[in-house]
């Protein structure tokens, strides 16, 4: 697995202070183009032990942008361990080619099956799955956003010893894996804030699953609609922090959650602490995608990655 133990720590890139607040990003998106940040973190102990098996496959769940399948396939090609994606939505079937994510993911050799909403929500009980289990031994199941046992333990190594100096550390929220290791190593005199970028009224019941520590919250405040869901605020925001700090952020999570803690700051709403940790989670193979959708909208784009 010469992949991914070849990488250790990113480096942090302090920003200008924001009315007294210190805010420093840690740079996991330059981990790998496309296993980047905390997809490299949850998929590296999952590749670990698949490593391990005799003629081993890996089967996973997601949508027509999502940035879990690229990085799953992506990995399984370096890796050369064979991956399957279970789409959601049986109308990808016809147009691969339509979304720049899936059509990745099939030349990186990640075999797709589009499937109906209905059975996506059944996932490893659905009768294809169980048919792919069948086929093979050792296919095994990853859940949607990656989120286990092995994602939590490669995520606790995301915060290093000199991240014990942060007050505050901002991340955002998905399925909660990220979260869950990040809290599971900070010290008790940090906080982490989560910042769901999902709809999502159980995410903290999940998180709660993963850690026996108190010392986090998560806020919905920013998720500006719901997962993939943006405004021309949140684009026009994303702008200028990129012509600011050539810090590219992906519209998905990262975007909302910078969004997010400028604004609380803004507003003197900000509460947990001057000296601020924000992990950059990656994600950025989203932009181009996003891009094509918001020119179809007539909205302005993000003027950053490939329109």
């Amino acid at each position: 697995m010469t992949f991914f133990n070849s990488f250790k720590n990113s480096k942090n890139q302090l920003l200008d202070s924001l009315d007294g607040c210190r805010i420093t990003i840690k740079r996991e998106d330059l981990i790998h183009h496309i296993v980047s940040g905390n997809k490299f973190r949850k998929l590296k102990y999952n590749f670990e032990r698949l490593s391990h098996e005799k003629d081993p496959a890996l089967l996973t769940f997601g949508g027509a942008f999502s940035n879990h399948l690229a990085a799953t396939a992506e990995a399984g090609k370096i890796n050369n361990i064979p991956t399957i994606g279970v789409v959601r939505g049986e109308e990808w079937g016809d147009k691969i080619v339509k979304s720049t994510t899936l059509d990745f993911c099939q030349k990186q050799g990640m075999q797709l099956f589009c499937v109906s909403r209905d059975d996506y929500r059944k996932k490893e009980k659905a009768a294809l799955v169980q048919k792919l289990q069948s086929q093979r031994k050792n296919l095994k199941i990853l859940s949607e956003g990656g989120t286990n046992s092995l994602a939590v333990k490669g995520c606790k190594e995301i915060l290093t010893k000199e991240d014990t100096r942060f007050d505050v550390i901002c991340c955002c929220v998905g399925t909660g894996g990220t979260l869950a290791g990040i809290i599971e190593s900070s010290t008790s005199k940090q906080f982490i804030l989560g910042f769901n970028a999902l709809n999502n009224s159980e995410v903290n019941k999940s998180i709660a699953k993963l850690t026996q520590k108190k010392n986090w919250s998560v806020l919905s405040d920013f998720t500006f609609g719901g997962y993939a869901k943006v405004s021309h605020e949140l684009i026009d925001f994303m702008n200028y922090f990129y012509q600011q700090y050539e810090i590219p952020l992906d519209p998905i999570y990262t975007g909302k959650m910078l969004f997010g803690i400028f604004d609380l700051i803004k507003r003197k709403e900000w509460c947990w602490g001057e000296n601020i940790l924000v992990i950059h989670s990656g994600g950025l193979q989203g932009i181009k995608p996003m891009n094509l959708r918001l020119q179809k909208r007539k909205m302005p784009i993000l003027n950053y990655g490939n329109p």
